[in-house]
């Protein structure tokens, strides 16, 4: 394994120094919280499909393919098909938006104080989402160096905090490309090939498996419905994707660039159920359908592969665990406490940055002592992604889409939405169906009803967001002019 340590120690090596340099570049606010807007496409790009894919979608792709069959890449599927319709739909629309939440854009569409209620709702998403993240260290760091559970979530934690901290998304953008890259190269160059090979190819997977796994819906259709359900439309409003769509030099690098980031998590759905698939010829017996990827890594790939594919793993979990940590931090800072404390756009540049680091550390801290605590990942997301949907679907689609809604009405779907999510849970159970249907419903009609009751959102309110909408006005440099857009930007 020694070749192994060294390729895995150089990579975490690689992602401090990236963590370093990103923080020499990181001095205004935006630059620290959406990289100065300036990507161009191919970083854009790259960045968007390292975040999506993280390690659920890596080591719990493979997972299904073992249980299902090729129908297992519908999870990561229904990933793919969410960012393509983000960034066909909404993207463009977004970038123009030039804030930095999702909260914000609630506050410019209605013209009223929906971020504080929408942002801790947005919060507990973001938070949850980097818990299951860093808990996924620990089945990595426990083949790579046979330590513990919390020794690993403390280890690979504490590597993504100190990067995310230092340079902030353009520490996160530098890192997250590499990542790309070395995910590209072991799960896709790498690993499938190979498994599909140990397995005997297709032929000999398709005489030793049941027909079942290599139908189309296998996996159900009521299961393929609420995936759609929580993840194709959570995708559309989640605060770690919105905020990679900020990072756009342009609204046709959100658009066009999102659109080959989508296509790419297709790929990279079916690739993991391929995966699975061959680990289940070669291990039928597994305890755990989420232990195939670790294990086939661990057997069947030669040295020096084995290490390049873990560190593909690991970009998988580390991205987006980073991007969910800089989203969880900036809600909290920029939605919740500024808003509170009544600071809101009031502090200088360099205050701003501080202030923004600080909240990252202190996150970062938090999401590792709640990852050693909780034990079940697919809980902890489903928890994360009901709240999302059942709360602020509606709200915000409905902002963009229905020039009726009022902020009442946004509030009001906020509130019924996310309680009935949390009651049908505490009823149904944390991984049923029903709480993300019912609780979608209820935050419909909640708008609905409360948005004709009420008067029609002010026409001043309006007209100013059509103008950003159009991209006319919103974030600035310290300086009061335009954010420049170096040639850098091109890369």
């Amino acid at each position: 394994m020694a070749v192994d340590y060294a390729v895995i120690v150089v990579y975490l090596a690689g992602m401090l120094g990236m963590g370093w340099w990103g923080m020499r570049r990181a001095k205004s606010k935006s630059e620290f919280l959406v990289a100065g807007r300036r990507l161009g496409p191919w970083m854009y790009s790259g960045t968007m499909a390292a975040i999506v894919l993280g390690g659920a979608s890596t080591i719990g792709g493979v997972g299904l393919g073992y249980k299902y069959g090729l129908s297992g890449a519908w999870m990561v599927f229904t990933i793919g098909l969410g960012l393509l319709a983000l960034s066909v739909l909404f993207s463009a629309r977004i970038a123009r938006l030039k804030v930095y939440t999702v909260s914000e854009m609630l506050d410019l569409r209605y013209g009223g104080t929906a971020g504080v209620i929408s942002g801790v709702v947005m919060w507990a998403y973001t938070l949850m989402l980097a818990v299951t993240s860093t808990i996924a260290y620990a089945t990595i760091f426990d083949v790579l160096f046979d330590i513990n559970r919390a020794a690993s979530i403390v280890l690979g934690g504490a590597i993504v905090v100190a990067y995310s901290t230092l340079g902030g998304m353009w520490s996160i953008t530098l890192t997250d490309m590499v990542q790309f890259v070395v995910k590209t190269i072991g799960v896709l160059l790498l690993l499938l090939p190979i498994a599909v090979v140990k397995a005997g190819g297709f032929s000999e997977m398709k005489a030793a498996l049941p027909t079942d796994y290599f139908a189309p819906l296998g996996i159900g259709g009521e299961t393929i419905f609420t995936y759609v359900l929580i993840y194709t439309f959570g995708m559309l409003i989640g605060q770690d994707i919105w905020q990679r769509v900020f990072t756009a030099r342009s609204d046709k690098v959100a658009r066009y660039g999102g659109t080959v980031a989508g296509t790419y998590c297709l790929v990279y759905a079916l690739a993991g159920a391929v995966i699975g698939t061959a680990a289940k010829v070669l291990y039928p017996d597994l305890a755990n359908a989420d232990d195939a990827f670790a294990t086939i890594v661990k057997d069947e790939l030669p040295m020096g592969v084995r290490g390049l594919v873990l560190a593909a793993a690991l970009a998988a979990v580390m991205s987006t665990s980073s991007g969910a940590l800089i989203a969880c931090a900036t809600v909290a800072n920029n939605d919740i406490w500024s808003r509170l404390r009544g600071l809101a756009h009031r502090e200088r540049a360099h205050d701003e940055v501080k202030g923004n680091r600080a909240f990252i550390l202190l996150m970062g801290i938090a999401v590792i002592c709640v990852a050693i605590a909780l034990n079940n990942v697919v809980e902890a997301l489903t928890v994360a992604y009901n709240l999302l949907v059942g709360g602020l679907l509606v709200p915000i689609l409905g902002g963009l889409l229905w020039k009726r809604g009022t902020v009442q009405g946004a509030l009001a779907s906020v509130v019924v939405g996310g309680l009935s999510v949390i009651g049908l849970m505490a009823v149904y159970g944390i991984l049923a169906n029903q709480p993300v249907y019912y609780g979608l419903l209820s935050s419909l009609a909640a708008y609905v009803i409360i948005s004709l009751l009420t008067r029609p959102t002010d026409a001043a309110v309006l007209a100013n967001w059509r103008e950003r909408l159009a991209g006319r006005g919103g974030d600035e440099t310290e300086a009061g002019t335009p954010a420049a857009e170096p040639a850098t930007a091109n890369s």
